[in-house]
């Protein structure tokens, strides 16, 4: 299987010989949502899943989830109430409750989600169930009557959106901070990151891990209008990409989002950055053995286009059947590969341009399918020739060769990619190739195998990707 499962740990999977079964039936990145809790109770959970790591000898990701801002109305009197289609409702702040009763009062205690609000822009409440429509301005900036365009029940404490808005909140909360410092301290190896709208979002992050001394991959989850319309920016600075269709379908219309899906993804293989499609992929296996037919063919669309990456959130945090949720999911990907392969027809050929070192691994790639190698052996610092090889999705597994202890947790992200630990006392780079080919059962005799290196030759100041050899084992 090429495609990586990620599965959200919770009270459903929080034992070894859960995580276990999960990680043999293909999980390679565990997530842990900071929503929900602090990264000391987190601590036990960490400590499993490095024991399952050590017992199996699978370079594992944990990853952990940011909660970012909690955009919740507030406290709503007599609720829940039975709000009829085309009913008024106020939308305001806290103090100005009092003084409006004709109809029902949605309090807000945060001013920046109002500032900007206009007549005719939507509002979504309770996670989509219900829409509506600002029909008039009483105080700008702080009050306003809504319509709504279809009937259901309100509640306090809702989660609200605003679609198409520029919300004036920052990303990185202060208790993202902390959770951030507790995540370094407790030794995960990614961060994911709510509700981003551009890239400085991103990069508040990264400029606060650089003050702690650390470094991890930070995922940008793609949840609202500006972060999709702002992508190329943040693809430049973010380490992969999150479709997290939940709250983009809140933000964009529903049948938008499978178009803006398949257009993150080409933009992320472009970028040679991973790409997750998350929310909502098995959800009936919460309860139930098996998915509905929508589901198996929601995941193998998502491969199809391209997905580094499938998320499990609710299946294996709080469902019935974690493990055999993500064997579906294997299922799903082992049947879909073999049709997405031959339907691109070969490695993606990259655009005209000067850049050797795209060139050389699309060379790797093409020369791999005419001798039909079982796979692409590339030695990689930091892992960066290996994502470029990744980016012209190969037929063959690709095994990633690093001398850094760190990388092998970002790699992890990529489609059919099998990060290795090498032996450093090794001086030639090629020559650590040539022992893990050697040395590795899985790789059978009498095939010819693509070798991809880099070896600084008396001309070149750093060391890049510059050789591909051929090698008969």
């Amino acid at each position: 299987m090429r495609t990586k499962v990620i599965a959200t740990l919770g009270p459903a999977s929080g034992s070894v010989e859960i995580i276990r079964k999960m990680v043999l039936n293909g999980v390679r990145i565990l997530r842990l949502n900071f929503s929900h809790s602090d990264a000391e109770s987190f601590r036990p959970v960490v400590k499993m899943i490095r024991e399952v790591e050590k017992d199996l000898g699978i370079p594992l990701t944990i990853m952990g989830d940011l909660c970012g801002p909690k955009i919740r109305v507030g406290v709503i009197a007599g609720a829940p109430l039975n709000i009829g289609q085309d009913a008024d409702v106020y939308l305001g702040m806290s103090e100005e409750s009092g003084k409006y009763s004709d109809c029902p009062f949605i309090p807000l205690d945060q001013p920046e989600l109002l500032h900007g609000l206009e007549t005719g822009m939507l509002v979504s409440l309770s996670d989509g169930i219900l829409q509506f429509l600002v029909t008039e301005t009483i105080i700008k900036d702080k009050l306003y009557k809504l319509q709504a365009q279809n009937a259901g029940i309100l509640s306090s404490r809702k989660g609200i959106a605003f679609p198409g808005k520029n919300l004036a909140l920052a990303a990185f909360t202060e208790k993202d901070k902390v959770d951030l410092i507790g995540a370094i301290e407790i030794g995960l190896d990614a961060i994911a990151m709510s509700f981003v709208q551009t890239p400085k979002d991103v990069e508040d992050v990264k400029a606060e891990m650089h003050k702690l001394g650390a470094w991890l991959p930070v995922v940008a989850k793609i949840e609202r209008q500006n972060a999709v319309d702002n992508i190329e920016e943040i693809l430049k600075v973010a380490d992969a990409i999150m479709v997290a269709r939940g709250d983009l379908g809140l933000e964009c219309k529903l049948s938008s989002v499978p178009v803006i899906q398949k257009k993150l993804i080409r933009a992320c293989r472009h970028a040679q950055k991973p790409v997750i499609v998350a929310t909502q992929m098995l959800l009936s296996m919460v309860k139930n053995p098996i998915p509905t037919r929508a589901e198996a063919n929601d995941v193998a669309n998502a491969i199809m286009d391209g997905a580094d990456c499938c998320m499990l959130s609710e299946e294996t945090a709080i469902g019935d059947y974690p493990a055999e949720t993500v064997g579906f999911i294997r299922e799903i990907a082992e049947a879909t590969e073999p049709y997405y392969l031959e339907r691109i027809d070969g490695p993606y050929k990259p655009t005209k341009e000067i850049n050797p070192i795209k060139y050389l691994s699309y060379s790797a790639c093409l020369l791999a399918d005419n001798i039909d190698s079982p796979a692409i052996l590339c030695h990689s610092s930091s892992g960066a020739s290996a994502k470029i090889i990744c980016s012209r999705r190969p037929r063959q597994p690709i095994h990633c060769l690093t001398p850094d202890k760190s990388v092998p947790a970002y790699l992890n992200f990529f489609w059919g990619m099998t990060p290795v630990i090498t032996d450093a006392t090794i001086p030639v780079h090629r020559a650590r190739l040539e022992r893990y080919l050697e040395g590795n059962k899985d790789f059978p005799r009498g095939k010819g195998y693509i070798l991809v290196s880099g070896q600084p030759t008396p001309g070149q100041t750093e060391s890049k990707t510059n050789e591909i050899k051929l090698y008969y084992k």
